[in-house]
């Protein structure tokens, strides 16, 4: 199983710190997630919204210090390197789940495609209206268009075909800047719309539904779509690699895990809780799309978006295309059709080595997740199913069992007990996200 190279760790050679860990994590965590954190806190209320962010914050570091430990095997100090999460599954469970832990990684990164299609047409259909209100007000009709997802996955076909894009390692410091940029602006504007509105928003209730059902949906894709916006399991050991030791790696990763998840916690509700006090009862979906004023700002902010998802649907996508054309490369050897490539040269840029596999695949699997988001066209609810497809079993599962195996804890101890307990409880959690949002994708659909 090919070992996933992530961004993050290819922009630091030099051993890494505490605090670049720190970096490392929140430049990971934060991104389109925090989007929708105003819309969750809506749905579950003042004190429901914010207990569940922090329930979700304690779990995330529980995890975390699990698979700090499984960094090195045996013994979790002096023992043999695992760089990455795949490595350390393989060595602490197996082959078999190695290639399950690798198939949910491909599939993870396929949804995520299919998420920043939406959410960046999304954003480009908020800077065309922020500007037609602005010149027409609010009232004006504005012209809408469903273009932007073609647009979209024109622009990823053609960076799909550049060498090497996923090891330029301007792409992740880019991705970090407008990661940051659109955060801070979503919780500036929420901020001073909660002054210029002279009043809180918003109830302990949450938004009032036509039924009980109906508000139970909704409370549970809201907790889907914050399993989406907060875990980082999947990339801590790439960043616990690149820490120096003396100390040990797991203590400083465990306090960078600490750290990380207080100011990201703090961040999450902030934004969360000034979205939900600005708008009340009709917070959007996502909350840069609440906002039409100051017009510039608010299309800085969704083009800072649009910019760190076209480099972000690079990040995921192309652990996926080197998997997919190494194994071809593997199986078919003497396949042309496959293997050879073609010079061809291009004026003033250097000669670009075209191979009709790589063309054709690429482009097939850019048109399928733009034509997957088409269909689905739904912010909150393909959020919650990523979030709560992944949360269980690569947040807790692993990390839990992993853990027990490292650890020698035998079945029906007092801490096995503990240990099943907690992931039985988050399985249950990421069941009942991911059945709210798939019942809020077919409601969307049917009506």
């Amino acid at each position: 199983m090919m070992q996933i190279q992530l961004e993050l760790s290819t922009c630091i050679f030099l051993p890494g710190t505490l605090w670049t860990a720190v970096a490392h994590i929140i430049s990971a965590v934060i991104g389109a997630g925090v989007l929708s954190l105003a819309w969750c806190t809506a749905q579950l209320g003042w004190i429901a919204g914010p207990i569940t962010m922090l329930c979700f914050a304690v779990v995330t570091y529980i995890s975390a210090s699990l698979i700090c430990d499984c960094y090195r095997s045996p013994d979790p100090i002096t023992g043999t390197r695992n760089p990455s999460y795949i490595d350390a599954v393989r060595v602490n469970l197996g082959k078999k789940w190695t290639w399950l832990c690798g198939l949910l990684q491909y599939v993870s990164f396929y949804g995520t495609g299919i998420a920043y299609v939406i959410t960046s047409a999304t954003s480009m259909r908020e800077i065309q209206r922020s500007n037609c209100y602005h010149k027409g007000g609010e009232k004006v009709v504005c012209q809408r268009t469903n273009n932007f997802m073609l647009i979209f996955g024109i622009i990823q076909i053609v960076t799909s075909q550049i060498p090497n894009f996923h090891n330029m390692a301007w792409l992740s410091v880019v991705a970090a800047l407008m990661s940051f940029c659109y955060s801070f602006i979503g919780l500036g504007l929420g901020f001073s719309k909660v002054i210029d509105n002279r009043g809180i928003k918003g109830s302990i209730v949450g938004v009032p539904t036509k039924s009980a059902a109906q508000k139970i949906w909704l409370v549970f894709q809201a907790l889907g779509d914050i399993a989406f916006a907060y875990p980082y399991s999947i990339i801590l050991l790439e960043i616990q690699d690149t820490l120096k030791s003396p100390p040990p790696e797991n203590q400083t990763m465990k306090k960078a895990s600490i750290n990380a998840i207080v100011i990201t916690t703090f961040f999450y509700l902030c934004c969360s809780c000034f979205g939900y006090a600005a708008f009340g009862n009709d917070t959007p979906g996502n909350l840069l799309t609440g906002f039409y004023e100051p017009f510039w700002l608010v299309d800085f902010a969704n083009a800072c978006i649009v910019l760190h998802l076209v480099g972000g649907y690079q990040v995921y996508s192309q652990p996926v295309f080197a998997f997919v054309e190494k194994w071809a490369t593997q199986k078919y050897p003497q396949n042309r059709f496959i293997n050879k490539f073609y010079a061809i040269k291009l004026p003033v840029l250097p000669a670009l080595q075209l191979n009709l596999f790589r063309l054709c695949f690429r482009t097939l699997y850019v048109i399928s997740t733009t034509a997957i988001a088409m269909a689905f066209p739904y912010f909150n609810q393909v959020l919650g199913i990523l979030g709560a497809l992944n949360f269980w079993p690569m947040t807790i599962y692993f990390p839990v069992e992993m853990y027990i195996v490292q650890r020698k804890i035998g079945a029906w101890t007092r801490k096995w007990i503990l240990l099943e307990g907690f992931s039985m409880v988050c399985l249950i959690v990421s069941l009942l996200g991911l059945i709210g949002s798939i019942e809020g994708i077919v409601k969307a659909k049917l009506a």
